[in-house]
């Protein structure tokens, strides 16, 4: 399977751009046969601007895949645009529109196919979202951790056990990443910063950007009262394990440990001496 790129949404797209230039890297750089899908939006120019920028970086194919129904994701011709990609790319959006247009039809087939092959799947806030088994549908943001304050639904399931939520600390939403642990104790909840990505390879995840990726383990949960609170009443929750993780440091997903970068990486990340 090839990586994932997992971006928390308003990535860079100058200068260093650290998010979108990894998922190239990943792709082959300017050898990069990549596509676009701008299903989480009904407009065409988000896509069209994503195409035009790896355009601009050197890559030759760059192609967009304007699905904006499910009888155009069950088009043969449609899924067989995938055969070649070494890299797709989802904007971002509403991510139910993602799940609800691909899920079971011949697009969602021909894009696991490609995963599974070793291309790269990477996505920007709700193509962030989407990535897991289980998605964050939407919620209140800058809330306490109630039952209200998230819903959930399936998502495409690149990465199982996990559950993922974007724009984090620029909307407050530590509240209802905890919400979703809290209901879903076994699940990793990943909270990430705009213009931070989390890459996974293999059970292996390392964060690239300028932001904090924040790993909260509901493994350890004491107790909670969500079974029985009411929906608008704050949670109780004890035992929750979090981590908040900068460049270049990484995270074992299998182990639920993080991990510090090599010495190489951390040299990099260092500002220049001033002189």
């Amino acid at each position: 399977m090839g990586p994932l790129v997992i971006i928390g949404g308003r990535e860079e797209h100058d200068g260093q751009a650290d998010c979108l230039r990894e998922f190239v890297r990943l792709a082959g750089g300017d050898r990069a046969r990549l596509v676009v899908l701008g299903t989480a939006s009904q407009d065409a120019a988000t896509a069209a601007r994503y195409r035009s920028l790896f355009h601009g970086w050197g890559v030759a194919h760059v192609s967009q895949l304007p699905v904006a129904s499910r009888q155009e994701a069950d088009e043969p011709t449609v899924a067989a645009r995938l055969a070649d990609a070494t890299g797709v790319f989802f904007t971002g959006g509403d991510q139910l529109r993602i799940t609800s247009i691909l899920g079971g039809t011949r697009l969602e087939n021909a894009l696991k196919e490609a995963w599974h092959g070793g291309a790269v799947v990477a996505g920007t806030s709700a193509g962030a979202s989407m990535m897991t088994s289980t998605m964050i549908l939407g919620g209140e943001d800058e809330d306490a951790p109630r039952r209200s304050t998230v819903h959930m639904s399936p998502g495409m399931g690149f990465l199982p056990g996990v559950v993922v939520d974007q724009h984090f600390a620029q909307r407050g939403r530590i509240g209802r990443l905890l919400s979703a642990v809290a209901q879903n104790p076994q699940v990793l909840g990943v909270g990430l910063d705009e213009d931070t990505a989390m890459v996974v390879t293999g059970s292996s995840a390392r964060i690239v950007g300028s932001g904090t990726a924040t790993f909260v383990d509901g493994r350890f949960l004491l107790w909670t009262n969500i079974s029985e609170s009411a929906a608008q009443a704050p949670l109780a929750l004890a035992g929750v394990h979090l981590h908040a993780l900068p460049a270049p440091y990484g995270y074992d997903l299998a182990g639920r440990q993080p991990l510090e970068p090599d010495a190489e990486a951390r040299r990099a990340r260092e500002p220049a001496p001033v002189r």
